[in-house]
């Protein structure tokens, strides 16, 4: 049986982004809200919502038990960009809490990922299942040899 460990990561996102657009409703603000500080206008993505929380479930799926703040960390940016020519070195900025938070209470409604007391939020046993099951359709779907034994 495939883990959400066997599957190329792309593959898995996308593919989780498609089943949880279904499930989870994105916020009226949620066309409006930046991602962090450190960026100056939303994403222009059209399932930016459903990306970011297949994102995010397996990363609470990888990286559980985990909380909001550690997660905006992952999310952040660098604030000058990638091509800089000057001296001083460059500062990163926290994604946006608030998006994490919301999708995080939203997989929490559709019972994927629960709290776990004050140590952050860790993903179910029907996430598990969820990201498992999504893991075997990828496999299932990719032409490469070297993944055949898994399916």
């Amino acid at each position: 049986m495939a883990t959400l460990y066997d599957a190329p990561v792309d593959e898995l996102i996308d593919e989780l982004a498609a089943d949880l657009e279904e499930r989870l409703d994105e916020p009226d603000w949620a066309n409006y809200a930046k991602t962090g500080a450190g960026r100056e206008l939303p994403p222009e993505q059209e399932d930016f919502w459903a990306t970011r929380a297949a994102s995010l479930l397996r990363k609470v799926a990888v990286d559980g038990p985990i909380g909001v703040k550690r997660l905006s960390s992952a999310y952040g940016s660098t604030t000058d960009g990638s091509n800089r020519y000057v001296v001083a070195p460059s500062k990163t900025t926290n994604g946006s809490r608030n998006i994490v938070r919301t999708i995080l209470q939203q997989l929490e409604e559709e019972d994927l990922v629960e709290k776990q007391h004050d140590r952050g939020r860790v993903v179910t046993a029907e996430g598990r299942s969820l990201l498992d099951e999504t893991a075997g359709d990828v496999i299932e779907d990719l032409d490469r040899p070297e993944l055949e034994r898994y399916a």
